[in-house]
């Protein structure tokens, strides 16, 4: 076989390995994203065993620390409080994890409950850099 031949077959065998990792890359990155669902629309219908982004804010009074794990069972509800489910979530907690506050979530349906994913918790912090209502003044700090 001439050197030239050779060349053009392994740029071929290059070409379409590069194009092949492309394609997968672009595959897996899609397939992976998970749109952010609210509790009403996960208790509405939720398939056991699909991984959802729950976003919502923690029910005042529902969390519950096991004193002899790492599991946290608490509620999440709707901004406008309209619904709520039940969430059991094993990992790291954030500092920051408190009642009322807006979370996101990977979760799983397990019979009734809601399982988190592990270290996929966290906690959205209230900016002070966020518009002002209407009607209300700046203060100094």
């Amino acid at each position: 076989m001439d050197p030239a031949r050779k060349r053009r077959i392994r740029l071929v065998v290059a070409l379409s390995a590069a194009v092949l990792l492309a394609s997968a890359l672009v595959y897996t990155s899609f397939g992976a994203s998970s749109e952010a669902r609210k509790p009403s629309q996960l208790a509405a219908g939720a398939d056991p065993g699909r991984s959802y982004q729950l976003t919502g804010k923690v029910v005042d009074g529902s969390i519950r620390k096991a004193e002899s794990s790492t599991t946290t069972t608490f509620r999440v509800r709707d901004r406008d409080g309209s619904a709520s489910i039940p969430v059991r979530y094993t990992g790291a907690i954030p500092d920051t994890f408190k009642d009322g506050r807006e979370i996101i979530l990977n979760v799983r349906k397990q019979g009734g409950t809601f399982v988190g994913e592990k270290d996929s918790l966290v906690t959205k912090c209230p900016s002070k850099f966020q518009d002002k209502k209407p009607g209300s003044t700046a203060q100094p700090q």
